[in-house]
């Protein structure tokens, strides 16, 4: 299984937010960001920071795919 953010890239264009936005609101470092573009782990305290700044759940941020579909 592989981790996917599109449904945060996705969010944040419906909410007119950039990423620089997002990583500035939540106080996210850079090299984090990098790593959410490229859909690489991050540790739940930086979701719980995305999910409170943006008032939603884990799961309207990420999901799981199957790594064959990507």
């Amino acid at each position: 299984m592989a981790i996917s953010y599109n449904k945060l890239w996705k969010l944040l264009v419906d909410r007119k937010m950039s990423k620089a936005d997002l990583r500035r609101a939540a106080g996210i470092a850079p090299n984090t960001m990098t790593r959410l573009r490229r859909d690489e782990e991050v540790t739940l305290t930086v979701l719980n920071k995305i999910c409170t700044t943006l008032n939603v759940d884990i799961g309207d941020v990420m999901e799981f795919v199957d790594e064959l579909s990507i």
